[in-house]
């Protein structure tokens, strides 16, 4: 079959690569009819996070037709149509049955690894690093998907792939990052980032009550979209966060801030932007930090920090005294896709949203590796790029 695969810092490419195989009862194979490319993936397009290989199929958000079933799998059968999760979770684990499906504790083929770096393994992850278990992932014509009588989402008939493909990620990784609010009838909540997770963080914000929601980028394409969807904007190129979030709350700062950016924040122009990519280039720091300390120094005492933004390793300059004296909550993590699942997809149903909005370009799975640097060079005002097999 044909896949995308990592070669290499900024080196995708469009390989063959052998056809998947059922390897345990519970397997199942997905035909993938539409898969996308996430920000996350961009991290390891730019090198910033450990544990790739060579050869690696890259991709999470991804769904498609059932083609072969394991003998245990009894929920899944062949001609079942499915939106697949990014986390692999086994649904009987302790994590698992509190609804923690990104920590599950058995899925990580690499656990011993992930142990060592993190404390704790995590779940693992499909097309991700081998610290998340080196799942091969879904920017291919078929996937082999371990526990796939838990995790997948069957999808009715009447929906498009494009309704419905983002259930796997993004769309309930926006509304995580918005339940972990605790929004408030009252709260202005602001949104650094106005990417795809920031676009859903949006319009999550909104469905459950907050009174303002403020997103915070420089690309216009985005900032536009992001007024659409109900959000005051502000454009960080041209005018200070600090001094315009002040204005829009009078003076006392949102209660609840969300980091959509993670590791990679671009915000050049900063002092401390600055000396984390100089202290990137000399690798003694992983993480570009800027959105976090930003978010501490802005947010109201005894607010709420919620972050979807992906980090990998180390930050420095982290001013923990603000967020200890002032009382701020952080809440973080993987997103638990099906605690979140059946209720998104009951939305997508009764039109409360739309997730194809933020499709900006489709293609055939070949021009994959161009999209990779489409994407990353926000040309064409790329939000999401959605590749066909």
């Amino acid at each position: 079959m044909r896949a995308l695969c990592y070669h290499g810092k900024k080196d995708i490419r469009c390989d063959n690569v052998p056809d998947p195989k059922i390897e345990e009862g519970r397997d199942a194979i997905i035909k993938v009819t539409s898969c996308a490319i996430c920000g996350s993936d961009l991290h390891l397009f730019d090198g910033f996070m450990p544990g790739m290989m060579k050869g690696d199929i890259v991709g999470h958000e991804f769904m498609g037709e059932v083609v072969e079933v394991g003998p245990e799998n009894k929920k899944l059968k062949v001609g079942d149509r499915v939106v697949v999760p990014f986390t692999i979770c086994c649904g009987e684990c302790d994590q698992c049955r509190r609804g923690n499906f990104s920590v599950c504790e058995r899925t990580n083929r690499n656990k011993d690894v992930a142990d060592k770096v993190f404390g704790h393994t995590t779940a693992g992850l499909f097309g991700y690093t081998h610290l998340t278990g080196g799942y091969p992932g879904g920017q291919a014509e078929y996937v082999r998907v371990p526990y796939a009588d838990f995790a997948p989402v069957k999808i009715p008939d009447g929906l498009t792939d494009e309704q419905v493909l983002f259930l796997g990620d993004i769309f309930p990784t926006g509304w995580q990052a918005a339940v972990q609010c605790d929004i408030q009838p009252t709260d202005t909540v602001a949104i650094w980032g106005a990417g795809p997770v920031g676009q859903f963080a949006v319009r999550s914000a909104l469905l459950l009550g907050a009174k303002q929601v403020i997103c915070i980028d420089h690309v216009p394409e985005r900032l536009e979209m992001a007024r659409a969807g109900g959000a005051i904007t502000i454009d960080f190129d041209n005018e200070s966060v600090i001094e315009r979030l002040a204005e829009l709350t009078q003076g006392k700062g949102p209660e609840k801030c969300i980091d959509a950016v993670g590791m990679e924040a671009h915000a050049t122009r900063s002092i401390d932007s600055m000396y984390d990519r100089a202290k990137q280039a000399l690798m003694l720091e992983s993480d570009r930090a800027h959105v976090l300390r930003e978010m501490i120094y802005v947010c109201r005492p005894a607010g709420v920090l919620s972050i979807p933004g992906v980090y990998g390793g180390l930050i420095d300059k982290v001013p923990f005294g603000a967020l200890m004296n002032k009382g701020l909550t952080v809440r973080t993590g993987q997103t638990h896709v099906n605690r979140w699942a059946e209720d998104l997809l009951r939305r997508i149903q009764e039109g409360q949203i739309d997730p194809s909005f933020v499709i900006t370009h489709t293609v055939g799975l070949e021009q994959g590796p161009q999209m990779y640097t489409t994407f990353r060079d926000k040309q064409d005002g790329c939000i999401k790029v959605v590749l066909k097999p």
